[in-house]
């Protein structure tokens, strides 16, 4: 008999989905808002690579990441990011994929101070991780749109790059 219990729920394990690398434009600061500092990052192209899954995608699935996306960044007092994007994807086939972020990019001041001077950094020295939340109205991709995603990321000088792993 199922007891209903929080300690009966099934433990989420993690398995790889799709990597993502993103091709940023530079840093607009708006400064101070009612929000925070606000600062935007135009994404400018790049690839999604979705791999199989076990969900029909066999030999997986490349897109290409449209120029016109961004992140709409608040930087807290203490310097930690908090991280807002939005952008789309097409595959060779022209099916789209629309992609949401929202997570946290902190770390000690200086290794932050030169994330935001391009400087390249271990990404063990900080923690960037993001939810990401899809959409997509073809139906072999209808999957994508029942799962929680996250991920690792990594900010280059010009890119930020992750695999996104599926929560089972």
């Amino acid at each position: 008999m199922l007891s209903g219990d929080a300690a009966d729920a099934p433990v989420p394990g993690l398995e790889p989905a799709f990597t993502v690398t993103a091709r940023l434009g530079p840093l607009e600061d708006h400064g101070a808002t009612r929000a925070g500092h606000r600062r935007v990052v135009a994404i400018a192209g790049g690839r999604a690579s979705f791999l199989s899954v076990g969900r029909g995608l066999d030999g997986g699935l490349d897109a290409e990441i449209l120029p016109g996306g961004a992140d709409w960044q608040v930087v807290r007092p203490d310097g930690t990011v908090e991280i807002d994007t939005r952008y789309s994807a097409v595959t060779a086939a022209g099916e789209y994929v629309h992609f949401r972020t929202s997570g946290v990019r902190s770390g000690p001041p200086g290794v932050l101070a030169a994330l935001l001077a391009g400087e390249p950094v271990d990404p063990a020295a900080y923690y960037f991780r993001v939810a990401v939340y899809l959409e997509a109205s073809a139906p072999r991709l209808a999957f994508l749109e029942r799962s929680i995603f996250v991920a690792s990321a990594i900010r280059g000088a010009d890119t930020v790059s992750y695999t996104a792993y599926r929560v089972t």
